[in-house]
């Protein structure tokens, strides 16, 4: 399996609505990446210093992401992959010192 490190820029008034499209399922219903990004959104982390937010997205697409960036740019500017291979744990391990993203997003709202 590829995973990748990656980094985008939330936007924070599109994510009421990428939130509910987790919560109902919407996302993880998409073929074929669904239920690997529904997983990743969940567990994605804030980094303070920057301001963006970073996980581990599972991906087996060259360019990496090229089928998520259709979602992903709805709700993240600047989109980037920061590690194209990386072991999953290793990244999320990397990545855990980082507050949830989705308290953070709740925080400003």
């Amino acid at each position: 399996m590829a995973y990748r490190l990656v980094r985008g820029c939330p936007k924070p008034d599109e994510f009421p609505e990428l939130r509910e499209r987790l919560d109902t399922g919407e996302i993880e219903q998409m073929n074929p990446f669904g239920r690997a990004m529904t997983k990743s959104l969940n567990n994605a982390r804030f980094d303070p210093d920057t301001g963006e937010a970073v996980w581990v997205e599972e991906d087996y697409y060259t360019p990496p992401l090229a089928m998520e960036r259709e979602v992903l740019g709805q709700y993240f500017d600047d989109l980037v992959v920061v590690e194209e291979n990386v072991r999953e744990t290793e990244g999320w391990e990397r990545i855990e010192k980082y507050p949830p993203l989705w308290d953070e997003i709740a925080g400003e709202a």
